[in-house]
């Protein structure tokens, strides 16, 4: 993938989240009666600026685009024409002010409601939740998980595919309790598996919380037989071909596709002698892998590829489709069940639980553009509704600057009955700003890192 496979679609994804997110506090400002003079995705110096609108709004694209702002007509920022004063933010009530501001994080979980309910009832092709037992699987096999189990349900909680799962466990880890998992096993019996998630770590390096559980998507076995040949291969040279079954490599059995790639990547350079099964005849060939680098060490290959898969007529993917109020319904509790877990995510850093390290900046969100983007639509879009209940969420907390800083404001001022002095409004805006500078490099910071680990 290039550099620009990963920009367009982060682009496309910050300016519609940025765009739905300002288009709140605006149609709502509006609504309320007060002006809106600029609306601006983006900060600093405008690059597009166009006037329009009876009250003559200036929409403005501008050069940093991380971010966005509705300015509106307010006494504390420049004087106001007595005509005009009933238009002020700052003279509505404060209720008014508290469903302007409020409206920026709703339209975000608004919008990941919307995508969630398209794809609900529109249909996604998704990897069923059918296990296998990774390479190491103690959890997995203490609560007697067996190798091609297809989890149906979660402590009752239907499981519809391996996404699915993924997010169950995840959300009972956090909880740390013991599940309990109903499967049905490759015989077709359905069974019970109970899983004990208390102790399981939520971030330890890099590896994925189910992979630490012992679990990995079951896949069927793949017999050593070459699907396809590269032009100019080490295999093409050797006259190996398509439907050539890979019996031995130098006197040792080949039982299956794993075997046929761990021989060759151990033999870079080295001649290897190929026992073949072709069209029933056992036939001898010399192969001599080409030598490559791959994280830093070097391997062999032989520019082949797979043949199919040998499924036993158990399909590995499924279509998922719900009708139209079900999907509506779902999506909504996605959306919910995701912020409460962003929330939990964000006090477990706080308390030391979760390390900080799971704090993304930018470039690993471009990155995850990039590739859900490559996956296909459906994956994008999920992506994209990920992000914007983020984004909601972190509007929401209670720092100053951001959406939940002035909402608390807001709150307090309902309560004493009259509104904070503007001094410790001012010195709590200072904060916040530097507050978000350290989140925001902090988040740079873990962003280099894994691109200097990889």
């Amino acid at each position: 993938m290039t550099l620009f496979d990963y920009l367009v679609p982060f682009a496309l994804a910050l300016g519609l989240l940025i765009l739905v997110h300002e288009l709140g506090h605006y149609l709502v400002a509006r609504w309320c009666g007060v002006k809106v003079l600029r609306f601006s995705i983006g900060f600093g110096k405008p690059l597009l600026r166009h006037t329009a609108g009876s009250d003559g709004t200036e929409w403005v694209l501008a050069a940093f685009p991380l971010g966005g702002y509705v300015k509106m007509l307010d006494e504390r920022e420049a004087p106001v024409a007595a005509p005009e004063l009933h238009r002020a933010f700052n003279r509505q009530s404060v209720y008014r002010r508290f469903a302007i501001v409020a409206a920026g994080p709703l339209a975000n979980f608004l919008l990941a409601i919307a995508l969630y309910w398209g794809l609900f009832v529109g249909g996604t092709e998704e990897l069923k939740p059918r296990v296998a037992l990774s390479d190491t699987p103690a959890i997995a096999q203490a609560a007697g998980v067996r190798e091609g189990d297809l989890v149906i349900a979660v402590d009752e909680e239907p499981v519809r595919s391996w996404q699915d799962l993924r997010w169950v466990l995840l959300r009972h880890a956090l909880d740390n309790r013991e599940v309990v998992l109903r499967v049905r096993t490759l015989e077709d019996v359905d069974a019970f598996r109970r899983m004990d998630l208390s102790g399981v770590a939520i971030d330890e390096g890099n590896t994925d919380l189910i992979a630490r559980l012992g679990l990995r998507p079951w896949r069927p076995a793949l017999p050593a037989v070459i699907g396809r040949i590269a032009d100019g291969s080490a295999a093409e040279r050797a006259g190996l071909q398509v439907g050539d079954r890979v019996l031995a490599i130098s006197g040792t059995a080949v039982a299956a596709w794993a075997d046929l790639v761990r021989l060759v990547r151990e033999a870079p350079g080295r001649a290897l002698d190929f026992e073949i099964d072709r069209a029933g005849g056992v036939v001898g060939l010399v192969v001599t892998p080409d030598a490559a680098e791959e994280g830093g060490a070097r391997i062999g290959r032989i520019g082949v590829g797979v043949g199919e898969a040998a499924t036993g007529g158990i399909e590995m993917f499924g279509e998922i489709r719900y009708g139209v109020l079900e999907g509506l319904a779902r999506a909504v509790r996605q959306t919910w069940e995701t912020s409460v877990l962003s929330l939990k995510m964000i006090g477990r850093m706080l308390t030391g639980e979760v390390s900080w390290k799971n704090l993304s900046g930018p470039v690993t969100i471009a990155d995850y553009a990039g590739q859900t983007a490559q996956l296909g639509l459906a994956h994008y879009l999920k992506f994209v509704a990920l992000i914007s209940i983020s984004l909601g969420v972190l509007n929401l907390l209670p720092i100053p600057v951001l959406d939940g800083g002035h909402l608390l404001y807001y709150t307090v001022e309902i309560i004493k009955g009259g509104p904070i002095p503007e001094r410790i409004m001012e010195v709590g805006q200072q904060i916040g700003l530097a507050l978000l500078v350290m989140l925001m490099a902090f988040a740079f910071y873990n962003d280099l890192n894994r691109l200097i680990s990889g």
